[in-house]
């Protein structure tokens, strides 16, 4: 068997039906859009309509609540304020605060506040002020010999 010899099953492949070309075709004319109206047209395309039957997005059973006004905490880490009091960004002995981790670009932007998590190891002794922590947060950063203070807590989610 040579590569000029190969084909296909017969049958297996069929031509396209090229409409809109002309009464001998069998897809002349209108080209089996019907007459007039929304589907006739080009660039019509009714999303999410299947014919009367129950779309399926509304098959799709429903789960859970967005609520509309819940709080977005810009999350950083031990661990990253850390690294940026070694590498001389954050001074250790003055207050961090979430308008200095903004400033030094620790954080790109407050949101509702700056939740601190407990990744990673933190040994400076700091005084960090922020909207929000971890438990694990506040007690590593006493552990280290520096205090960590939750201001203005949100209401109850």
């Amino acid at each position: 068997m040579k590569l000029h010899e190969l084909h296909d099953n017969p049958g297996a492949t069929k031509k396209r039906m090229r409409v809109g070309r002309g009464p001998g075709s069998g897809k002349g004319k209108m080209g089996g859009r019907g007459i007039k109206g929304q589907k006739s047209r080009s660039g019509v395309a009714i999303n999410g309509y299947e014919g009367g039957q129950m779309p399926l997005y509304q098959r799709l059973p429903k789960r859970g609540f967005n609520k509309p006004n819940r709080k977005s905490f810009a999350v950083i880490n031990l661990g990253l304020i850390q690294k940026f009091v070694d590498a001389g960004t954050l001074d250790a002995k003055t207050a961090i605060t979430e308008d200095v981790l903004v400033e030094t670009g620790v954080v790109r932007r407050k949101l509702d506040g700056i939740r601190v998590l407990a990744k990673g190891e933190v040994s400076a002794a700091l005084t960090i002020e922020v909207t929000g922590a971890s438990k694990s947060a506040v007690a590593a950063v006493e552990k280290a010999g520096g205090s960590l203070t939750v201001k203005s807590a949100p209401a109850a989610e």
